[in-house]
């Protein structure tokens, strides 16, 4: 019973590490989002770079909603942990009303530090030891977030490019971010494709690593949807500090009953 908890708590305590290492990857995203949209860009590319920005804002709005679910006083969060800050900087800039609520984006540097606080009390060492030990549990985690990286910058850099050739079949962000999805996918439907040298490199980007993330998510539903094999099991169970504890139990007993039969036989007779 005692071995079935400490095994609930690591998992627990596992996908609260993977939640906040998501959120934290997120922020860092979001942050370079917000640099990148102050940069000289087409305004095609900074309308794209405004759609991933509000997608950002919906999690971020779960996120806050999540965690003041979880806070056991919620004044606490909202105004000692500064919650208020991360709803402001979860605000999306959509139509004439949010206009300037990109100025409320500066709010998630909030987010970041207490984030980061959380993350240094786990101790950063400690976590990263998790992450090499339990890639099986952490590749989910790993493999969305690295589709969502692929997906952003190059759906950016190739509208960045295309977008200056006028005879240019990828105009807007929306073609820019079918393009990106269908060719991550491997699909590759051809309706949208690069003409220009710049957007060609890009393409052969996500080419690449859209082979590796539609493998590893093949790898991550073959390992849920095969079951491991009783020796699996035996042997996993065995590996558990529960497992060696009853192994070591086990022996105390077998070592015990070999002493009292020895005993009982008494001492061997002089030849």
């Amino acid at each position: 019973m005692s071995a079935e908890i400490d095994g609930a708590e690591r998992l627990a305590t596992r996908s609260g590490q993977t939640y906040d290492l998501f959120i934290l990857v997120l922020t860092v995203l979001s942050l370079v989002l917000m640099v990148v949209m102050f940069l000289p860009l087409n305004d095609a590319t900074i309308g794209l770079l405004q759609f991933y920005d509000n997608l950002i804002c919906a999690i971020f709005l779960v996120d806050f909603a999540i965690q003041l679910h979880r806070a056991e006083r919620k004044s606490d969060y909202f105004i000692g942990q500064r919650g208020w800050l991360d709803l402001l900087g979860s605000i999306p800039s959509l139509g004439v009303a949010f206009k300037y609520s990109g100025l409320f984006r500066i709010a998630r540097l909030s987010r970041l530090a207490r984030i980061t606080r959380l993350m240094r009390g786990k101790q950063r060492g400690e976590i990263a030891r998790a992450v090499l030990r339990n890639r099986s549990q952490f590749a989910f985690f790993i493999t969305v977030l690295t589709a969502m990286i692929v997906l952003c910058s190059s759906s950016v850099v190739v509208l960045q490019f295309e977008s200056r050739v006028a005879d240019a079949n990828i105009g807007n962000g929306w073609d820019a971010f079918w393009y990106s999805v269908v060719t991550v996918t491997t699909v590759g439907y051809g309706d949208f494709y690069p003409v220009t040298v710049g957007g060609r490199i890009a393409g052969m980007f996500i080419m690449f690593a859209g082979v590796g993330i539609i493998g590893a998510l093949a790898s991550i539903l073959a390992s849920l949807l095969v079951a491991p094999t009783s020796e699996e099991s035996e042997a996993a169970a065995a590996a558990t500090p529960a497992g060696l504890e009853a192994q070591l139990e086990q022996m105390r007993i077998e070592l015990s009953s070999i002493r009292s039969m020895l005993e009982q036989r008494g001492p061997a007779p002089p030849s």
